[in-house]
């Protein structure tokens, strides 16, 4: 692979995403709205659909505060860190099987690491220094409070995540999205939910908190005074953590479904590139219907449900199937 090639698949990953990011608050509101039974939007343009334009240029155009007490250059940089680690997770990520354009064969990956799952967990886990660096940098006690609570959550679901994708990688033995991808291949039985339902449903609810949505979104708590963490920010760096968190959802339900749903492998008539993107809209709705269905929880009822009753469950379903392998 070129290294054109490459930054060209780059941008293409950052441009869609992004896009896709700005698109994700439109759907969110009108399911939402629609689930509620409640109008989302509806008056910019049709059906509401220049919102998400109107939305973006309210950002830029809002005033950027920078508070008195804050460290600036680390209040500036803690937003970057946290879209970035959000892209940099979909690198060695198969968004599509391989097709040809004017005869030349693409590959819609950027990079196919042998450890592929692992990056994407440890890429996702630093990005926990965006919250961390927001907090500490805005000179506020409630940023800060809010940024120990996001640290305490992301840590204690990075923990079961990383658990739950160990029985999936033991059945396949490795650790490449493509490997795991291809040991689904020969028919829809072979897709690992059928086998790993536990380890799937551990990981899904991980990757809700981690993604900081309803009911686990305590990172910033639209119900309370304070927005937590990014209480201090405003205009584009605040609009910034919110591209980062729907890009994890795109990132989330990609993983989701290459390894535990056939990935990009042709369903029938279905081919493979349209199955894995049905694959991923229905994983995106069902983060919209959650967010509209389930209601808030407590901290504390977050960390006894993540400690208490997702890690035994992880730990014990490892041991389960580590002894049906031997």
């Amino acid at each position: 692979m070129s290294f054109l090639e490459v930054i060209i698949k780059i941008l293409v990953i950052l441009l869609v995403f992004s896009a896709l990011a700005g698109f994700g608050t439109y759907l969110d509101r009108k399911f939402l709205g629609l689930i509620q039974k409640r109008l989302g939007p509806t008056h910019v343009g049709p059906w509401g659909l220049l919102q998400v334009l109107a939305d973006g240029i309210k950002l830029f155009l809002k005033e950027d505060i920078l508070p008195q007490n804050s460290n600036m250059i680390i209040f500036r940089l803690a937003p970057i860190i946290a879209v970035a680690t959000a892209f940099i997770a979909m690198a060695p990520i198969p968004f599509l099987p391989e097709f040809e354009i004017f005869g030349k064969t693409i590959r819609p990956i950027v990079s196919d690491i042998n450890v592929g799952i692992l990056f994407v967990l440890s890429v996702s886990a630093v990005g926990m220094y965006g919250p961390l660096l927001a907090g500490m940098s805005s000179g506020s006690k409630y940023s800060l409070i809010g940024a120990a609570r996001a640290v305490s959550q992301l840590l204690s679901f990075e923990v079961v995540s990383g658990l739950s994708i160990l029985a999936p990688i033991m059945i396949v033995g490795s650790l490449s999205l493509i490997d795991i991808n291809n040991y689904q291949s020969q028919s829809i039985f072979d897709w690992l939910i059928f086998s790993q339902p536990i380890a799937f449903v551990l990981f899904l609810i991980a990757g809700y908190a981690e993604t900081n949505r309803t009911p686990f979104d305590l990172l910033e708590h639209e119900a309370e005074i304070v927005s937590g963490y990014i209480t201090e920010y405003s205009g584009l760096k605040w609009g910034i953590f919110f591209i980062g968190e729907y890009a994890n959802m795109f990132t989330l339900s990609f993983i989701v479904s290459i390894i535990f749903f056939g990935g990009f492998n042709p369903i029938g008539f279905v081919p493979g590139g349209i199955a894995i993107l049905l694959k991923v809209a229905f994983f995106i709705f069902l983060f919209i219907w959650v967010r509209a269905t389930l209601p808030h929880i407590r901290p504390d009822q977050l960390m006894s449900l993540c400690w208490k009753v997702l890690m035994p469950i992880a730990i014990i379903n490892i041991l389960i199937t580590g002894f049906i392998i031997i």
